[in-house]
């Protein structure tokens, strides 16, 4: 309930992140080991991501303060040779103050992926249920360490650095945010309230868990099969050309989603004696406290 009641009773982010953290543990002592359980595990878990990917922005102020807008830009006018991808894919490819049907089918990639990891955890769950385990510790596992850099680092997009005139390039329109262009477009009335819900922290671009979570999402898919691989990496190639010509994120932030999931998929065996260690030491205590 700590997520939920922290503005209202002005709780501290410390009470706020120690409660969340507890929840699945906490889950995992009062239920016996089985399917349920492992899928409430992961719900309170990505209940935890939202507490910590969101009170960074409680304070906007604050947030504003310690913001990086600099460096990302100085990092894409290297990647993209001078001009950063995001203003050079606009440049030559938009239409100021019209949405192509090219650029709706990259914010639809957009808004689709809020469901794309969770069912990409839940496709393997019902083709190869062996594989459940695993394959839920690393996707929450990209989610969990990406959020520690919106504490650390907090960074902002290439919409938000235009609108403060921080990413300009000469003769160029300024960049735009189309999907909120397109959102309003779509939606009408109801954009924003459904933004409401999706935005919950717009300083929160480094790295890119859109792009991280795709790619997590496309080897687990990949382990399952050859054609849902090929579905999943697909995916995750056009996600990432969405997010960088849509102005929501750099292609220096995919950089660092795509070595963040490398880093969760390549380091998990390493880490999975500790995880059997842990996991076994819940369901002791689960057992004592049935007996009990």
């Amino acid at each position: 309930m700590a997520p939920l009641l922290r503005r209202r009773v002005k709780l501290p982010p410390a009470a706020v992140m120690a409660s969340s953290a507890l929840a699945a543990p906490a889950l995992a002592v009062a239920m016996r080991p089985n399917r349920k359980r492992e899928l409430a595990i992961c719900a309170l878990n990505m209940w935890s991501y939202l507490a910590a990917y969101e009170l960074p922005h409680d304070d906007p102020e604050r947030q504003a303060q310690r913001v990086r807008i600099d460096y990302p830009i100085d990092a894409d006018k290297l990647l993209g040779l001078g001009v950063a991808p995001t203003v050079r894919l606009q440049r030559g490819l938009s239409t100021p103050g019209a949405i192509n049907g090219f650029e709706r089918v990259l914010v639809w990639c957009h808004w689709v992926w809020f469901a794309v990891p969770h069912a990409s955890v839940l496709y393997v769950l019902a083709r190869r249920p062996e594989r459940f385990p695993s394959a839920a510790a690393r996707m929450y596992a990209v989610f969990d360490l990406g959020a520690t850099f919106y504490w650390a680092i907090p960074t902002a997009p290439p919409w938000y650095a235009a609108r403060y005139g921080r990413l300009v390039d000469a003769g160029s329109p300024r960049v735009r945010r189309m999907m909120i262009e397109y959102g309003e477009e779509f939606w009408g009335d109801n954009w924003p309230a459904l933004y409401d819900v999706l935005g919950g922290n717009p300083l929160a671009a480094m790295p890119s868990l859109h792009f991280a979570t795709s790619l997590m999402g496309a080897h687990l898919l990949s382990e399952v099969g050859s054609v849902a691989g090929a579905v999943g990496w697909t995916y995750a190639g056009l996600l990432g050309l969405a997010l960088v010509y849509l102005g929501e994120h750099y292609a220096i932030d995919l950089v660092g989603g795509a070595a963040l999931a490398e880093t969760v998929q390549h380091g998990a065996p390493r880490a999975a004696p500790l995880a059997q260690h842990v996991i076994g030491g819940l369901n002791g205590l689960q057992l004592l406290a049935a007996d009990g």
